[in-house]
C-alpha cells in the first residue's frame, strides 16, 4: 500500500483510535445508509464492526468509489469484519412512516442483526435513534471522516445496488440497473410515460405522476 493511502486511512481511523484507548471499548460499530433519496426501492442501513487493525485499501465514502472497485472492497470488508448486518426497509414502509423514520427503523434492524454487540456506535448524521441501549456518536459526513462508517456505507450501497439490479429483471422498463431508483431525467421521463410500479415510493413521486 502506498504511503499516501496509508496516511489517508490513518486519518479515517484517528477518532476510532481515541475511543479504543478508553477502557471497555473493544468493538466499534460503524453505521450508514444507502437509498434515502431515490424515487423507488428500499432504504438499506449497513452496520459493521471491523477489527481494530483493519486497513483495507480504498475504504472511503461509498459515493466516491467506482462501482466495480466498490464491489471488490465490499468483499474484503465482509471477509474481514468481526460482524456485519443490514437493515432493509421497503418502499411501502417508507410511505407509511416517512424516510427518516424508515432509516431509523433500518438502523435498529441492522443493530439487532449483529452477532457481536458493539461497545459504541458511530453513525452518519442521525440522532434520536434506538441503538438497543448501546452508546452512540453521530458524525456529520461521517462516511467521509471515519473508517467504520465508510465501511458501513459500502455495505449499504453494494447491498442496495445488488437488490435494484435484481428488481430490474422484474420491472425492466424503468432501468433500475442504471439509476438504482434515483430521480434521473431518464427515470422521471419513463415514470411520466408509463406510470409507477409497486417499487415506487408514492410519497416521493407526487410531482411526476
Amino acid at each position: 500500500m502506498k504511503e499516501k493511502e496509508m496516511d489517508r486511512l490513518n486519518a479515517l481511523k484517528a477518532e476510532e483510535n481515541k475511543l479504543y484507548e478508553k477502557e471497555q471499548i473493544h468493538f466499534i460499530c460503524g453505521i450508514d445508509e444507502a437509498g434515502r433519496g431515490p424515487l423507488a426501492g428500499p432504504v438499506v442501513v449497513g452496520a459493521v464492526i471491523m477489527p481494530q487493525n483493519s486497513f483495507i485499501e480504498g475504504v472511503n465514502d461509498s459515493k466516491k468509489i467506482a462501482e466495480k472497485k466498490r464491489e471488490k472492497i465490499y468483499e474484503q470488508i465482509v471477509e474481514e469484519a468481526i460482524a456485519y448486518s443490514v437493515g432493509i426497509v421497503d418502499q411501502r414502509k417508507i410511505d407509511e412512516i416517512n424516510i427518516l423514520n424508515a432509516t431509523k427503523l433500518g438502523l435498529k434492524i441492522a443493530i439487532e442483526g449483529l452477532k457481536t454487540r458493539p461497545d459504541v456506535i458511530l453513525v452518519d448524521a442521525l440522532n434520536h435513534i434506538d441503538t438497543c441501549g448501546i452508546p452512540y456518536i453521530s458524525v456529520v459526513k461521517g462516511d467521509a471522516k471515519n473508517y467504520s462508517i465508510a465501511a458501513a456505507s459500502i455495505i449499504a450501497k453494494v447491498t442496495r445496488d445488488r437488490m435494484m439490479r435484481e428488481l430490474d429483471e422484474a420491472y425492466p422498463i424503468y432501468g433500475f440497473t442504471k439509476h438504482k431508483g434515483y430521480g434521473t431525467a431518464e427515470h422521471i421521463r419513463i415514470l411520466k410515460e408509463k406510470g409507477p410500479c409497486v417499487l415506487h415510493r408514492k410519497s416521493f413521486i407526487k410531482n411526476f405522476v
